[in-house]
């Protein structure tokens, strides 16, 4: 992947991201969201999500975590458009991911989980999404950007399907078949094998799909 590759795709991102946000409130960026309280609150899920309890056995859901950094991308774009911090530097820490190796966390693990507790720790001191901590994390993981990207198209295709079904009035069903939707967004993710301008469209029916179904 080049730079010019990476800058696609963080254009896009932002597009998608535009397009939620509004869906969720037309005049979004001057409703003083907390984007810093939900990064933190999501860094915690996600270790819940890895694994962090000494007194028991716990196995990561490594599908289940990367989908909790895709959250959290979500809050912390949406604080960089806001802000105005959505410039070149930013596709160019997240390209640097795209050498990352594949794998799984070395050393039990405990790198990915100060990596994130600096996130939160970050977030909270400023008030404000940083990109250094949050590409400790892609690192970390690892989770390069071609995957971030895949990943985020496929939520923010979920998320706008949650708006669109009735998640702000409490007529929204999360569980499916037994099963969250989540779980049913990785598989169906998994499955789906189409260019990647036809990806939320082919994702959004598979998920209507799922959903009428259940």
């Amino acid at each position: 992947m080049d730079l010019a590759q990476a800058q696609a795709m963080v254009a896009t991102m932002a597009d998608m991201q535009e397009h939620h946000n509004r869906n969720v409130h037309p005049l979004w960026r001057d409703q003083d969201y907390a984007y810093y309280r939900a990064v933190w609150v999501e860094c915690a899920e996600l270790l819940d999500h890895f694994g962090w309890k000494w007194w028991k056995l716990q196995r990561p859901d490594l599908d289940q975590v990367k989908l909790e950094i895709v959250d959290i991308w979500h809050f912390g774009l949406s604080d960089l458009m806001r802000g105005g911090a959505l410039d070149g530097s930013v596709a160019e820490m997240l390209h640097a991911t795209a050498s990352a190796p594949d794998g799984a966390p070395s050393a039990g693990g405990e790198a990915f989980r100060l990596a994130v507790e600096d996130l939160a720790a970050s977030t909270l001191g400023g008030r404000r999404f940083a990109m250094e901590p949050f590409v400790a994390v892609l690192s970390s993981l690892p989770l390069p950007l071609d995957e971030l990207f895949r990943m985020y198209v496929g939520k923010n295709v979920l998320n706008n399907f949650r708006q669109e079904h009735g998640y702000k009035t409490g007529q929204y069903r999360k569980l499916w078949q037994g099963r969250e939707d989540n779980e049913h967004l990785v598989e169906l993710l998994m499955a789906l094998d189409c260019p990647p301008e036809e990806m939320p469209l082919r994702l959004y029916d598979h998920l209507s799909d799922r959903y009428a179904a259940s």
